[in-house]
């Protein structure tokens, strides 16, 4: 047999061998298709140990799958702090149920007493108006003025004034602008105006800081209480009734009130401004707790840096929102609610009637002191031409 003829001997008993392992193959697949599946699956063989049969929702391997521990869960609806590889530990608590509270608290209580507070002093003065008028000056104007402030004291006091009017508006705009600026504006013109409101207050709160700090040093002298204070407030600092003018010096008893008023509570809302200007530096009602502990209270200390932040954007709120009550009746008297009172931030000169009728004993010390001056003016000048 030739090398070729052996070699087409080997390909046609192969070719044989092909066409049976096939038949067979086809053969058993008809005769039993499950077994032939069977042998081809991924699935354990039939008597391999099987894992127990999941119930009730586990999944295998004892993972807790879909079912939960109320214990665990529990701990971590109350803020269980975990651990974290990354930087922010802050990270490490996965549910922080204050942030439930303190939303329910700012758009609740806080935004409700806010709104009534405001309409609450409109609607008082808007009555104090209809029922007293302006008050006016009982002997009228003398035509004669006293220098009531200088130019620092107006620069100062029209500093604060001006930063408090933006960081009022924009701070109002926060809490309630999507309830009354959207509706009108829209999505996109609300959203720009609140942007710019956003970066405004932060940059204008350190003008209001800075002039806070001079107010306080120019007029903290006279501010402090005397022995005619007492008498204005009996009296109601004569606004109720004409002809009644208790005597008072410089800065009546009223406005001594409305003075600490404001450095208390601008220095209360620049504190809290700037925990938020710098937010998680800082642990002041953490500090400011302990010292309360002191005076038998029993508050908590041990706060989180995120619970901070919650307590000083609502007690920013709640002082803002107080200032800007008050505010706005220190506004009203001192423009439409009386006669001459805006001429003393304005050219800083008072008529004397007023002056004498709102100020008695400021008035007599300043008319004093100026014929004092003009005396000395007097006398220097005689002796010059001499």
């Amino acid at each position: 047999m030739t090398a070729i003829s052996r070699c087409r001997w080997w390909v046609a008993q192969l070719a044989v061998l092909a066409v049976i392992a096939l038949s067979t193959t086809f053969a058993l697949e008809i005769a039993d298709p499950q077994q032939v599946q069977a042998q081809s699956s991924v699935r354990p063989p039939a008597g391999a140990v099987q894992p127990a049969t999941p119930q009730g929702g586990e999944v295998p391997g004892g993972s807790m799958g879909n079912l939960s521990d109320s214990e665990t869960w529990r701990a971590i609806r109350k803020g269980i702090q975990g651990n974290v590889s990354i930087p922010d530990k802050k990270a490490g608590q996965l549910v922080q149920s204050e942030g439930d509270n303190w939303r329910a608290f700012k758009n609740g209580p806080i935004a409700t007493w806010g709104a009534l507070g405001l309409a609450g002093m409109l609607l008082l003065l808007t009555l104090f108006y209809l029922a007293r008028g302006r008050i006016m000056v009982d002997h009228g104007m003398s035509g004669r003025t006293i220098t009531r402030f200088g130019d620092i004291e107006r620069m100062g006091h029209w500093l604060l004034a001006v930063s408090f009017i933006i960081l009022a508006l924009t701070g109002l705009n926060i809490i309630y602008g999507k309830h009354v600026l959207l509706p009108v504006l829209g999505a996109e013109a609300f959203a720009a105006i609140t942007a710019a409101g956003k970066w405004l207050h932060n940059y204008v709160a350190f003008a209001f800081m800075a002039s806070l700090v001079l107010v306080f040093v120019l007029w903290v002298k006279h501010n402090f209480p005397n022995r005619y204070d007492l008498e204005w407030l009996l009296k109601g600092g004569g606004m109720f009734a004409k002809g009644s003018h208790p005597p008072a010096k410089k800065f009546n008893a009223g406005q001594k009130i409305l003075f600490w008023l404001v450095i208390l509570g601008g220095i209360s809302i620049s504190l809290s401004g700037i925990a938020m200007l710098f937010p998680f530096q800082t642990a002041m009602f953490a500090d400011t707790f302990a010292i309360l502990n002191l005076f038998g209270f029993n508050l908590s200390t041990d706060l989180t840096p995120l619970q901070e932040m919650q307590l000083a954007t609502a007690w920013h709120a709640i002082v803002s929102l107080f200032l800007i009550v008050v505010v706005i009746a220190h506004i009203y008297i001192g423009t439409i609610g009386m006669e001459g009172a805006f001429d003393a931030m304005g050219s800083g000169e008072v008529d004397e009637n007023w002056a004498k009728e709102h100020h008695s004993v400021w008035a007599k010390e300043a008319i004093q002191a100026r014929g004092k001056g003009r005396s000395r003016a007097g006398a220097k000048a005689a002796a010059a031409a001499e």
